[in-house]
């Protein structure tokens, strides 16, 4: 069995890192993103084919700045540094960089030079988005200047002994004309990769490890009735059959009537599947008084589904593992490369480390546009595919502050209102996500002529592809419209409705 291809792409803090990945994975190569500050074993470790250096936000050479770690010039594979990769490269091989002068941002005319592998099927002249302060000055000892623009000299550079490649441009967003052909270059003409990674494949490799693993022992799976999970169960299913052991927690915290029709559903897609219902309402709304802070939020809902398995598990011999529909975003989002965590997943930060189970998370590795894609190859049906994401810790992220029976009361009954609208104007389909928020506030309204001092509902509609990146959806005026009327008009204790016109970065898809 011929080794996988794997790019290694090393994360300088770009807001476009997880794009690069999936570039590579749309071209049948499998990635792996690992932070800069990851530890030299860990590279090594990582065993890759080629390495990407990612862009940045920092100024290369200055202090406290992000630096390169020398042992992925040894792992003797081809690099390719993208803009702060590419200052990175300048740098260690003895080349200057200048600061601040010729900046460029935006769409800029790349003039190619001839004979360079990188590009391949590219015009000599084209488009290309650039995004930098600094700049490479004077070359390294070894290296060619291969492209310029009309601002800088050294727009890309080479060195063929080394077999490493740089570019001050990103070749991985669409601005970038040719950039996905670029990266093909690099990949195939100059790493000279094999188009091996596939769903197929990775779905027969997942269940054979799945089942080497877990050999005899039992596995428990927080069955939330959300795409992932649910794939999840269906290939542990095919993996170890009646080892597998189904647990739906009922925390109090799902959308209305959602709990009656995830437990309908699963069973009409995997009637074998042995399911059992938790209700732990009032256990999670006891532990949640008070608690405002949305990091404390999702790590005390963590340490209470684990706190409901461990008693589940108790009835069940030998339970030594717990499943998880943990994604690649999650992953990524939940570590930190300049020091700043964007939040904890409570399925990655928020589990207690005194946990009695061992993980077990066929997904970590995938997007979840690949989920889906694993889903439709297994066989669940689309309806169930394409169902809308939705937190593990529920509405309690949904609403900014305290959570408690009545303020659930509220944001159910107005978030029913949007699933509905969205559904009936056809839109449910077209977005990402559709749903409300309710917020820490209240302001004054009439209604009836008298006035009122109401909750504050929050639309958030967005379009995404792996929730990596979102845009917030130009919904029709009639249907916002249309939804505020009927959650003013429906819902008691609401009397104002907004609309988050905010994409990611540099927002988040949820509020908390």
């Amino acid at each position: 069995m011929k080794q996988l291809s794997k790019v290694l792409v090393v994360d300088y803090g770009s807001q476009y890192t997880q794009l690069i990945a999936r570039r590579i994975r749309e071209n049948g190569i499998y990635s792996e993103i690992l932070p800069w500050t990851a530890s030299t074993s860990e590279f090594e470790n990582s065993t890759p084919s080629a390495i990407i250096l990612s862009g940045g936000p920092n100024d290369a050479g200055e202090k406290g700045a992000p630096t390169l770690n020398h042992a992925l010039l040894h792992l003797n594979v081809p690099i390719l540094g993208i803009c702060y990769g590419m200052q990175l490269l300048a740098l260690h091989f003895g080349g200057t960089l200048v600061n601040g002068e010729n900046r460029e941002y935006g769409e800029t005319k790349l003039k190619a030079n001839d004979g360079c592998p990188l590009w391949k099927g590219v015009p000599p002249n084209t488009t290309v988005w650039m995004s930098h302060g600094n700049h490479v000055k004077t070359l390294p000892n070894g290296f060619t200047s291969v492209a310029e623009t009309a601002a800088i000299g050294i727009a890309a550079m080479a060195s063929e002994d080394h077999r490493i490649y740089a570019l001050q441009f990103h070749p991985e967003v669409s601005h970038t004309s040719h950039g996905v052909q670029i990266l093909c270059n690099f990949l195939f003409e100059i790493a000279e990769l094999e188009r091996n990674w596939n769903m197929g494949s990775f779905i027969d490799d997942t269940i054979a490890k799945c089942r080497e693993r877990v050999k005899d022992s039992n596995v428990l799976l927080a069955l939330s009735g959300g795409v992932d999970s649910t794939v999840v169960a269906a290939l542990l299913h095919r993996a170890i059959g009646e080892q597998l052991h189904c647990i739906f927690v009922d925390h109090g915290l799902m959308r209305q009537g959602e709990a009656e029709e995830i437990v309908s559903m699963l069973c009409q897609c995997m009637p074998k599947l042995q399911l059992q219902t938790v209700k732990a309402q009032d256990l999670f709304l006891k532990r949640l008084v008070g608690i405002e802070d949305p990091e404390a939020k999702r790590k005390i809902i963590g340490k209470t589904f684990i706190d409901v398995f461990e008693e589940q598990a108790s009835k069940i011999p030998n339970a030594k593992f717990l499943a998880q529909g943990t994604l690649y975003p999650d992953v990524i989002e939940s570590y930190s490369v300049n020091g700043a965590v964007i939040k904890s997943h409570h399925n990655v930060g928020g589990l207690p480390k005194d946990m009695k189970f061992e993980l077990i998370e066929p997904l970590r590795e995938l997007f979840k546009d690949e989920v889906r894609a694993m889903g439709l190859g297994i066989g669940l049906p689309e309806d169930v595919i394409w169902r809308q994401p939705f937190p593990g810790p529920g509405l309690a992220v949904r609403i900014l502050g305290e959570v408690t029976a009545g303020r659930l009361s509220i944001l159910r009954k107005a978030d029913n209102i949007v699933q509905q609208e969205l559904k009936k104007s056809g839109w449910h389909r077209n977005v990402w996500q559709g749903f409300a928020v309710l917020l820490p506030l209240c302001t004054v309204g009439v209604m009836g002529d008298a006035r009122t001092y109401d909750n504050v509902i929050a639309l958030r509609v967005v379009d995404s592809v792996d929730a990596m990146t979102a845009n917030w959806t130009r919904l029709p005026h009639d249907i916002i419209a249309s939804i505020s009327s009927r959650i003013v008009g429906e819902v008691n204790g609401v009397n104002r409705v907004v609309y988050d016109v905010s994409s990611k970065p540099p927002s988040t898809i949820e509020w908390e």
